[in-house]
């Protein structure tokens, strides 16, 4: 058994934070744990036991660790206790004010602070259902940081009215920040925080289930029985084993398309301004130029960020890199909308260009995304003129939702709150 002593320095005690940091530790462990503040005691994986110590100021704390690997677990507990959770000063509650709140996003955040424990975070969450606008963000007024996601518009006009209110954080709960104005955000001094990573299976297993439907002609198979319809006519497919897969962007959703087609049976080729070289190593792909993977590619699929500007990736695939495909060539997109020229697509499809198209984004879906028009005619619009082609498939931007990529979103967005908030290292969350 091994034992030690720290004392209580944090004026608040031992509240909800250190509390949930400790247990969350302490479940992981092999060895028990035992906390012993005047009377009482608590097990270490217990955050109401721990909680109800009532450790306030100046109490000795007494750790008792039993178990195999006693000697290293006692370490991780004592670096939490002294150094993590006790010695820290107590920092302002972070008002954050959470725009675009669907019933989900709720869910999990407020399941989050069920899980972890009132005030792990330190953050008071005001949930409002209005987009980020310049007409809603002086909703803002009174909170310390907002919280956003890839619908909500921060442009420069925004920036300047959130300033104004003396917001200093952005929370992207989300990986891409095109939707941010990042000169406006550096000029008024407003940190921008995203999620870099939620679940890249999540996004890369949607994109090959929507070009699955649109090659296999899912969507008009299941219409068709469901109307006694049993005859195959228009739902000719292709086989993707054997064929030639091209990943444009490698990042972690890009990879992790390339091992599903990989899986398939197919040829992995990709291209990246920044190459990985140890997928080349693993055997799992090889790079080669962009003009080479549009000419030589049965497949494409899209996992880079929406850059603009000069060399940048807005409307990367446009009539010129169509033009470059061969002929029945499958096209997915799961990033961006605006990476595809959609006239030009349009134009293509028209022209039977394509054996499939599956996108989860397209450019002209920002008045869709997450809104029900059932009851409204889009005859004007891109939405429309894309859904007329039987070898097209739509998804509203849906890629990422899954549990656990929602789990994960509401766990990295509220620790990148606490940790400017506290001060602490911002990691790769640091956009601004």
């Amino acid at each position: 058994m091994k034992q030690f002593r720290c004392i209580v320095e944090n004026p608040m005690g031992i509240h909800a934070r250190p509390a949930a940091l400790l247990a969350q530790l302490c479940v992981g462990l092999s060895s028990s744990v035992t906390l012993s503040v005047r009377d009482r005691t608590a097990s270490g994986n217990d955050v109401l036991q721990i909680l109800a110590l009532d450790a306030k100021k100046n109490d000795i704390i007494e750790v008792k660790v039993e178990g195999e690997y006693e000697e290293s677990d006692a370490l991780k507990v004592k670096a939490i206790l002294c150094n993590d959770c006790i010695e820290e000063e107590g920092k302002a509650v972070l008002k954050i004010a959470f725009f675009n709140t669907k019933d989900y996003d709720r869910l999990f955040f407020t399941k989050l602070e069920e899980e972890k424990g009132p005030g792990t975070y330190n953050c008071e969450i005001t949930y409002l259902e209005s987009r980020l606008t310049k007409e809603t963000a002086a909703l803002a007024a009174g909170h310390d940081a907002i919280c956003i996601f890839v619908n909500d518009d921060a442009s420069k006009e925004v920036i300047d009215i959130l300033h104004q209110c003396n917001v200093s954080l952005i929370l992207l709960r989300c990986a891409g920040f095109n939707n941010v104005d990042l000169d406006a955000c550096r000029e008024c001094g407003i940190t921008v925080l995203r999620v870099p990573a939620y679940s890249p299976y999540a996004v890369a297993e949607h994109a090959m289930a929507i070009l699955q439907e649109a090659n296999r002609r899912l969507h008009k198979a299941d219409r068709k029985v469901r109307e006694n319809n049993f005859a195959l006519s228009g739902l000719l497919g292709v086989d993707l084993h054997n064929k030639i897969c091209g990943v444009i962007g490698t990042g972690k959703i890009g990879e992790c398309f390339a091992r599903i087609a990989k899986g398939y049976g197919m040829n992995v080729i990709a291209w990246d301004p920044y190459p990985n070289q140890d997928l080349v190593r693993e055997g799992l792909l090889r790079y080669v130029g962009k003009e080479e993977l549009l000419e030589k590619a049965d497949l494409i699929s899209l996992h880079v960020p929406l850059i603009m500007g000069e060399k940048g990736t807005y409307h990367l695939i446009d009539r010129e890199a169509i033009a470059r495909m061969k002929d029945r060539v499958m096209l997915v997109n799961t990033a961006r909308g605006p990476l595809i020229d959609a006239e030009a697509l349009i134009e293509a499809l028209k022209q039977g260009k394509f054996q499939a198209v599956a996108l989860d984004v397209y450019e002209g879906e920002d008045e869709n995304v997450y809104n029900d028009r059932s009851d409204e005619a889009l005859s004007h619009s891109i939405t429309a003129r894309l859904q007329m082609f039987p070898q097209l498939v739509l998804t509203s931007h849906q890629a990422f939702f899954t549990r656990e990529a929602m789990q994960a979103i509401a766990v990295t967005t509220m620790e990148n709150a606490r940790n400017f908030n506290e001060g602490r290292d911002l990691g790769n969350a640091l956009v601004v």
